[in-house]
């Protein structure tokens, strides 16, 4: 494949975009109801994450078990501050919330987060049909006390929502090559500490 090939599907690829873009934009809001959420500080309900926010987003992710949701909670992470400044976010997931709370903090996250506890929402609310556990992301919008559903998308490898996956195919590394991991760390072949008490 010529360098000019790739230029020209690179550019096709954003021209889509920014179709997508407007797509969205212009695809219609459908009610949903107040489910309710568990945290640290007891129970939630859809309506209070919106805070004082119109636009909430929801990150559906898969728990501390799936390393792919883990970086893509990862890479969100540091976008966080910018998407606040337009909505809510919240991230969920089926876990317990101190074992969201404990994974969070030894992914330095600054998420809000909520356990759905694989109940009713995730069964209504997945990013795709019958998938009750599908990585993705939700747009709702808060009119009074009415929450409409605007957009939503699943995650996966190569989709818009991670970067990362596109820098490694810079190097010719393709999806079927690379899985994302917790840690990167490997521990040298001599330890100039002594290697004790190493968790």
């Amino acid at each position: 494949m010529s360098w000019q090939e790739i230029k020209k599907i690179e550019k096709e690829i954003s021209e889509q975009v920014v179709k997508l873009e407007s797509l969205r934009k212009q695809a219609s809001a459908v009610p949903v109801k107040n489910y309710t959420f568990q945290t640290p500080g007891g129970k939630i309900s859809l309506l209070d994450m919106f805070g004082k926010k119109d636009k909430l987003i929801v990150i559906h992710n898969m728990g501390q078990g799936c390393r792919f949701c883990t970086s893509w909670a990862d890479a969100i992470n540091g976008s966080l501050a910018h998407v606040e400044s337009a909505f809510s976010v919240y991230l969920v997931s089926k876990d317990p919330v101190d074992v969201q709370r404990n994974f969070a903090l030894s992914r330095q996250w600054g998420f809000q987060m909520a356990s759905h506890g694989g109940g009713e929402y995730i069964q209504e609310q997945s990013v795709e049909a019958g998938e009750d556990n599908m990585p993705g992301i939700v747009c709702y919008e808060r009119k009074g006390d009415q929450i409409f559903r605007k957009n939503s998308s699943a995650f996966g490898p190569g989709d818009l929502f991670n970067p990362l996956f596109h820098i490694v195919s810079l190097g010719g590394i393709g999806l079927e090559e690379f899985t994302p991991q917790y840690s990167y760390w490997r521990r040298p072949e001599k330890m100039d500490d002594g290697g004790q008490n190493l968790i």
